[in-house]
């Protein structure tokens, strides 16, 4: 689990350590999936199963492509945020 992957270099290094320390499988996941340079064939290549990202950064053409990731919409989520905020509501109960 993480905030951001960009290159996936230590995600990849993580998930290759748990499979040497007998991981069955590896599932990862992050809010921004940034992925650029070597991120795709790194994932590709790696011990990672599935890795789970959300739509607060569009991915691009390889990442699309990639079987591992699956993507999860947060914009229900942000748009009622952004309306309880307007209108000086809580948004506390919206993350617990």
């Amino acid at each position: 689990l993480d905030d951001m992957v960009d290159t996936a270099g230590t995600l990849t290094q993580a998930a290759e350590a748990l499979k040497r320390r007998g991981a069955s499988g590896i599932d990862a996941c992050c809010t921004h999936p940034v992925l650029s340079g070597p991120a795709i064939e790194r994932i590709e290549a790696s011990a990672i199963d599935s890795l789970v990202v959300t739509n607060t950064i569009p991915l691009n053409g390889k990442a699309k492509k990639c079987d591992k990731i699956t993507v999860l919409s947060v914009a229900e989520l942000v748009g009622e945020t952004i309306k309880r905020i307007y209108n000086s509501n809580s948004v506390s109960t919206l993350f617990v």
